[in-house]
């Protein structure tokens, strides 16, 4: 078999990464990071400038999550092809900000490791607490492989969190800079009652309502200060994201994993069975730390 055949790609089998991004509870974990992002103002008025969010919002989940699976499934040379796609996009793009009238770079590396920040505290946020078994030195691993993928969008690895404690430092030095603005307003109504063909609104309101719901209610306090919405209480949120959760792991992950467009099982078509991804291997394997 060819070297490109048998490459694990930026993480492999052996990495936390390669076992969280495989639970479907990384639906609701997206939710969460679109909720956190959207309160820095120059990160959301740069989404809102550049992109017909609220026409296309569905077109950008999607193509963020096929951009975490090839990074995190794909060969080396597919997660490097499309991080320079990334990075070309937004070397090329500006924004306004609504403030001060300034105007800057999509790439400025601030705004950057604040999405980068944002998503990989909801994954690691979500999976926790949804019951997944994951260590603190597991999480510690995950949040240090992951600038492996903050590199992908244009970061230095060493001005990215590589640990927990990192990155609760970075959000507590970040907070003053967070704030509720027309665009995080319209975020949040998008994510509350995104546009749906009639025959639709019904199951919109059953099962998109749960989803955003348990996405904004595992928020911080403080960003549901912001967004002026309350929240159900802690232990409510996280009874109800356990209780979504063990029924989306229901689903059978062959079934799960043949909607497009396929990242895990062609990785282990690429790998073998012994790559099949499980967040439960880090339970039944805790040297999986190690073999890297």
């Amino acid at each position: 078999m060819a070297v490109q055949e048998r490459d694990p790609g930026l993480f492999g089998p052996a990495s936390v990464t390669w076992q969280l991004h495989c639970d479907p509870v990384m639906w609701i974990a997206g939710v969460r990071a679109l909720y956190l992002q959207a309160l820095h103002p120059r990160a959301v008025r740069g989404v809102m400038a550049n992109s017909d969010f609220r026409r296309d919002a569905w077109g950008r989940l999607m193509r963020t999550a096929n951009f975490v699976g090839t990074l995190t499934y794909g060969t080396t040379e597919a997660a490097d092809r499309v991080g320079a796609r990334i990075r070309g996009i937004h070397r090329r793009l500006t924004a306004t900000d609504p403030a001060t009238g300034e105007v800057f770079r999509i790439d400025d590396p601030d705004l950057l490791l604040w999405v980068h920040c944002a998503e990989i505290d909801s994954y690691l946020h979500i999976a926790r607490r949804s019951g997944l078994p994951v260590s603190d030195a597991q999480a510690d691993r995950y949040v240090d492989e992951q600038r492996v993928a903050a590199q992908q969008v244009g970061l230095d690895p060493q001005d990215v969190p590589a640990d927990c404690a990192a990155l609760a430092a970075y959000f507590e030095k970040v907070r003053p800079e967070l704030a509720a603005t027309p665009d995080s307003t319209a975020v949040d109504d998008f994510l509350r009652r995104p546009p749906t063909p009639l025959p639709l609104v019904p199951a919109r309101k059953v099962l998109w309502s749960r989803v955003s719901g348990l996405a904004y209610g595992t928020l911080p306090p403080y960003a549901h200060e912001l967004y002026g919405r309350p929240a159900p209480p802690a232990a409510t949120v996280t009874r109800r994201l356990v209780a979504t959760a063990n029924i989306l792991r229901a689903i059978p992950p062959r079934v799960r994993w043949q909607l497009p467009p396929k990242h895990i099982l062609r990785a282990m078509d690429r790998l073998g069975p012994g790559s099949r991804p499980s967040p439960y291997k880090l339970r039944r394997h805790p040297a999986i730390l190690d073999e890297q």
